[in-house]
């Protein structure tokens, strides 16, 4: 239950940042807005196969500044059953790549806690279930606001993502 009102918490605190960032002016365009979208994933692919892996269920949020910078939390249930959270304040993306009109490159990277007891030494540099993230990802509009994500989880597997524009 802690944990819960910990991500509830922080997950408002994000999205109340919104309310303080500077208002439009009038030389900018309906177009010109931060995006802050809606993450889900249903599904992960780990590279080896082990007993102890669970499905792994993420939710979160995340908002992409005008400039292309990148942040956002979620919150997820990691291989081993465990609740986990990831919060990255520091990420970029790159629309466009190959001239292809939708598909972009994202990186975040941030703190990851939820890696415990028997499991802190399945993600690396964790110290009492902290351990740093780093998220490289592609992912491509299909239909304006909706997005499919593709997340490289190091050498661990690919995480599946579905992404839905919020404004």
């Amino acid at each position: 239950m802690k944990l819960i009102r910990i991500v509830a918490t922080l997950i408002v605190a994000y999205l109340a940042g919104g309310a303080f960032a500077q208002p439009l002016t009038a030389a900018d365009t309906v177009d010109q807005h931060e995006k802050v979208s809606l993450l889900f994933s249903p599904y992960t692919h780990h590279y080896d196969y082990d007993l102890e892996h669970k499905s792994v269920l993420m939710l979160g949020v995340e908002r992409e500044h005008l400039d292309g910078w990148v942040d956002g939390i979620s919150v997820f249930r990691n291989s081993f059953g465990q609740p986990s959270i990831y919060v990255y304040p520091f990420g970029g993306v790159y629309q466009d790549i190959g001239g292809i009109t939708g598909l972009s490159f994202k990186w975040s990277a941030g703190l990851i806690y939820g890696y415990v007891g028997s499991y802190q030494s399945k993600v690396p540099l964790n110290y009492k279930g902290v351990s740093p993230g780093l998220v490289p990802a592609l992912a491509y509009e299909f239909i304006p606001g909706w997005s499919a994500q593709v997340d490289v989880l190091g050498t661990a597997g690919l995480m599946f993502q579905l992404n839905v524009a919020l404004n």
